[in-house]
């Protein structure tokens, strides 16, 4: 069998948990839809390689036309080359990031059963009157009795009185069985966010709202050091015209649906230049959107729901920084009444989150999804 063949990626220092860069070698808009996808799974199972594997390696040959048997409209588009005919993909499950059920393709390990927990499945996306066609895909509008996205795809929520914690998990959506780690062992008021360059990502986000999560989009955004950091062919650039950001920014709303806001993938640069941020915010708002940033944009408001993530939790991988982190962000929601954290999908920091928040409501404090820390502004 052919297989696909992953580019050749240069792994950068690890210091903050995000993903390595997509470099220059996705700067033209052509190749950039096709090779994405690829490229950040490539980089995701050079990562997997760097930290280990979570529970031993999941390796599948699955032919394109099993692996999309059953799968909903448009999927099947999405997952064929451009040019040639369709050929098998190898290690489709980490790969094309369809969602399937363990033990689907011959081959690969069963999973444990996943863990449940109270609070049910989130209604199935799309719901009616909050999308239309777009050029690209469905995009989300407000519904004619006014109510938004934001509020449609959140995750009900009614507080109790107490201290109100909050986390996202971001990077979902390119490795599969740390995808499914995350949607299945993490509390359902854990909001997870989905890279918009993974395949399959209706799939996923599907799965995450059964299992109670709600969700966010990464937006991909210019850093301050652009071009040698690169968030890839759709990032919204600090000196695009507002056009242009609106057409980048259809094409990434149009990826899904589903999500009840978005999040920055880097951005740095972008986020801190006003006119490229009153675009992307007037956009965000005509939709009904929320954003809720990891603490680059703390000051910006829009007149969008807005909120932001006040710590990383795993700026260090080891399980003793992320305890400490952990209990500094239940300080910070003691001292306010709630507080916002951020991670991302490494093995240690799913393991640690889904082990506090089994336990932090224990100690007196409401586990909250992030749409419920958002306000205004």
């Amino acid at each position: 069998m052919a297989a696909i063949a992953l580019p050749q990626i240069k792994l950068p220092k690890l210091t903050l948990p995000r993903l390595p860069s997509l470099g220059v070698m996705l700067k033209s808009p052509a190749a950039g839809l096709t090779a994405a996808g690829a490229l950040f799974a490539g980089a995701a199972v050079a990562l997997v390689n760097l930290l280990g594997p979570v529970g031993g390696a999941d390796h599948t040959l699955l032919s394109l036309e099993a692996g999309l048997h059953g799968a909903p409209a448009g999927w099947r588009e999405a997952l064929k080359p451009v040019h040639g005919k369709t050929h098998t993909y190898a290690d489709v499950i980490r790969l094309s990031e369809r969602p399937l059920a363990p033990g689907a393709a011959a081959g690969s390990a069963r999973a444990a059963p996943p863990m449940a927990f109270a609070g049910g499945a989130l209604a199935q996306a799309p719901i009616a009157g909050f999308y239309a066609p777009g050029p690209a895909g469905p995009l989300p509008i407000i519904a004619q009795d006014g109510r938004t996205p934001a509020q449609a795809y959140a995750r009900p929520f009614t507080p109790n009185g107490r201290p109100k914690v909050a986390l996202v998990i971001s990077g979902l959506g390119l490795e599969a069985r740390r995808t499914r780690q995350a949607i299945e062992t993490l509390r359902p008021e854990i909001t997870l966010s989905f890279s918009v360059y993974a395949e399959g990502l209706q799939g996923w986000i599907d799965e995450a709202r059964a299992h109670g999560h709600e969700v966010l989009l990464e937006t991909p955004m210019e850093p301050v050091d652009y071009p040698d950091n690169d968030a890839g062919p759709f990032s919204l650039m600090a000196d695009g015209q507002p056009p242009e950001t609106t057409k980048k920014l259809e094409w990434i709303l149009s990826r899904a649906t589903g999500y009840f806001g978005l999040t920055n993938y880097l951005g740095s640069r972008f986020l801190a230049t006003d006119g490229a941020y009153n675009a992307f915010a007037s956009a965000m708002r005509g939709r009904g959107l929320a954003f809720i940033d990891d603490g680059s944009a703390a000051r910006r408001g829009g007149g969008v729901p807005r909120a932001t993530a006040e710590r990383v939790i795993d700026d260090r991988l080891s399980g003793a920084a992320i305890d400490q982190q952990l209990t500094a962000l239940e300080a910070g929601a003691l001292q306010r009444g709630q507080a916002l954290g951020s991670g991302f999908a490494y093995p240690v920091t799913l393991e640690k989150v889904a082990q506090w928040a089994n336990a932090v409501e224990q100690r007196g404090y409401q586990l909250a999804p992030a749409s419920a820390l958002t306000t205004k502004r």
